[in-house]
């Protein structure tokens, strides 16, 4: 416990350093376009990031980055709390602090890395320290940034809010708390180690119920944001974290599980990978009611 203690600390005090940086690269760019200008400072920051997980040989001390940058990010866009600005603020600050929290819980400490860093060094060798700081370090940031575009613009906005406004923050609400129960009931799963498959609450409905809250959360921003200001071409972001999910975060879990656990090939044809009821399932349930 005292070595995890001494991490997180050590961790704190390089995102503050980093954060630190990126509010220097911030002030001192010479133009006006503010989210231009956010997207410098939040790359610098992971560049800072990057450098520490070098010094300790560990990738994993950029995780947190995910969810703790949003908390900064939005500080040039909100002038002023709100009910307005408190719709939006408040459903962030819920997400990034229970993704937080749940990295807080799972992380070990400097010697401990994510078994995902530790396949692509393997599979890419020589080609790692491209692949750590572009793959690792680099890409999530622009990807995260680019679906905080709505939030941005959402905030830049003095268009009043509406239903539809409340709608986007409740969906971001109860996304957030489905990704918490889904996490809750897979830390209790793991509590008794064995190569069983995890098909229970959730579980049971989806196999990636956390991944599927986490589009959601994004799904529900761009609502927010588009019941303020029409900018449709703002979906961007969400496709491209959609696609991140989908064609990287998931197949690579699933490939994991099925080499890991016996019974996993069998889960995987009784239960969808993110929806508890298929598009084609849908449609012969709805085709059958009309």
């Amino acid at each position: 416990m005292k070595k995890k203690q001494q991490a997180l600390l050590g961790i704190i005090s390089y995102y503050l350093i980093a954060m630190l940086i990126a509010l220097i690269v911030y002030r001192v760019l010479p133009f006006e376009n503010m989210i231009l200008r956010v997207f410098i400072a939040n790359i610098s920051a992971t560049f800072i990031i990057y450098l520490f997980s070098l010094i300790h040989k560990n990738s994993s001390i950029y995780d947190p980055y995910w969810s703790v940058a949003p908390f900064v990010l939005i500080f040039p866009f909100v002038d002023g709390l709100t009910l307005r600005t408190l719709l939006m603020i408040i459903p962030l600050y819920y997400w990034g602090v229970r993704l937080t929290l749940n990295w807080v819980y799972t992380f070990h400490d400097f010697s401990h890395q994510d078994w995902r860093y530790d396949y692509y060094k393997q599979k890419t060798k020589l080609y790692w320290p491209i692949v750590n700081l572009m793959g690792i370090h680099v890409m999530p940031t622009v990807v995260v940034f680019l679906a905080m575009i709505p939030v941005f613009r959402y905030l830049q906005s003095d268009s009043p809010y509406n239903v539809l406004t409340v709608l986007g923050a409740g969906v971001v609400i109860f996304a957030t708390s489905f990704q918490w129960l889904a996490d809750v009931q897979m830390h209790r799963f793991k509590k008794t180690p064995s190569d069983a498959v995890m098909n229970q609450g959730l579980w049971a409905y989806s196999r990636h119920p956390n991944y599927l809250g986490e589009m959601l959360v994004w799904l529900g921003f761009f609502v927010m944001m588009i019941s303020v200001i029409p900018e449709w071409h703002a979906i961007f972001g969400l496709i491209v974290m959609m696609l991140m999910f989908s064609m990287i975060s998931i197949p690579l879990m699933e490939k994991r599980q099925l080499e890991k656990r016996p019974n996993y090939e069998e889960y995987q044809s009784q239960t969808n990978v993110l929806l508890p009821v298929s598009f084609e399932r849908l449609l012969k349930l709805l085709t059958k009611k009309s």
